[in-house]
């Protein structure tokens, strides 16, 4: 990524919030990491998207800060996030388990390093469970210090992928046993994770499961980094895809046609599938099938995006940043 002054502390936290059909709701909690409670506005803290999925009943809010003040930021919207939403309401059929169900957080400066984000990530995670009581945190990724286990293990464990979790048969990392109300919340750090979700022209969510199991990172021939699941949405199969930053290149057959978007963190490399291969996959394999792929949409941005607009709000003094864009971006 390039370097500049202003962009060398940042990070990124795409903070999960299961409502999106209520989206002053969600401004809301945009705001909350934007102004304290006396409305005065918090330096060097820009909110560069918000995504609302109505079917999913989901929102990704983008917010991007100095590592020096994206906790108080990020609790700040959980706190009143988890004031507005209550479990016990909320339908939709993106698998959840908390009023703010994720929040992952992301280096993006080259000041900024693992163990930096791995404070604030337990940091935020225990003050999440002592602002707001009743609360309850999972850790995943560099902030599971012991372990490292990965988000999709993670929810495996907690039983997120269930059609209705068993909450009392879960042991959080941190908090009370998990109550309805406000549910499960994974907290945690890694190399950034972009969201992109294919949508193909069909209601038969078989094809779309075969094909997430194709392109998924666990079957031989899938993509380095892809988790994925399928969903129906809008009348149609959504192909949801995280795609996890990886280490390693990409296999050499991967990289012929499409280049991998890259960046480094303490001066390790780091790339991801681009969006362009994960959507040619996918059309590849319901094309088989006699189906097409209606649009791709990315929930937020790149890495390399995230920062540039990152630096271009903050350098603007813009904290509102998702009003300013004139374009969509998902």
């Amino acid at each position: 990524m390039a370097s500049s002054s202003l962009g060398r502390r940042l990070v990124a936290c795409l903070l999960n919030v299961s409502e999106a059909r209520r989206k002053d709701l969600v401004e809301t909690v945009a705001k909350a990491a934007l102004y304290n409670t006396e409305g005065v506005r918090r330096e060097g803290t820009t909110v560069l998207n918000i995504f609302n999925d109505h079917d999913y009943n989901r929102s990704v809010i983008t917010i991007v800060s100095s590592i020096d003040s994206i906790r108080e930021s990020v609790l700040s919207a959980c706190e009143r996030a988890c004031g507005l939403i209550d479990m016990h309401a909320h339908t939709g059929v993106h698998p959840c388990m908390g009023a703010v169900d994720l929040i992952p957080i992301y280096p993006l400066g080259e000041e900024v390093g693992v163990e930096d984000c791995v404070k604030e990530a337990r940091a935020v995670a225990q003050g999440l469970t002592e602002r707001v009581q009743g609360t309850s945190v999972f850790l995943f990724g560099w902030a599971d210090t012991l372990l490292q286990r990965g988000l999709a293990q993670r929810r495996k464990e907690m039983g997120w992928f269930k059609k209705t979790p068993d909450l009392q048969a879960i042991k959080p990392d941190i908090g009370p046993q998990p109550q309805r109300r406000f549910g499960l919340t994974g907290v945690g750090a890694s190399p950034y994770v972009m969201n992109c979700n294919v949508t193909i022209d069909t209601q038969d969510i078989a094809l779309g499961r075969s094909i997430s199991t194709a392109i998924r990172e666990s079957t031989p021939g899938g993509l380095p980094g892809v988790q994925v699941l399928a969903l129906p949405h809008e009348g149609t199969v959504e192909v949801a895809c995280n795609v996890e930053s990886i280490k390693t290149s990409p296999p050499g057959h991967m990289t012929i046609s499409e280049q991998w978007p890259s960046f480094s963190i303490e001066g390790q490399s780091y790339c991801h599938a681009p969006a362009s291969l994960i959507t040619a996959r996918v059309a590849e394999l319901a094309g088989k099938h006699g189906v097409r792929v209606k649009g791709t949409a990315l929930v937020g941005f790149t890495p390399r995006e995230c920062r540039g607009l990152a630096e271009l709000a903050l350098s603007q003094g813009i904290g509102e940043f998702w009003k300013e864009q004139h374009r969509i971006r998902m």
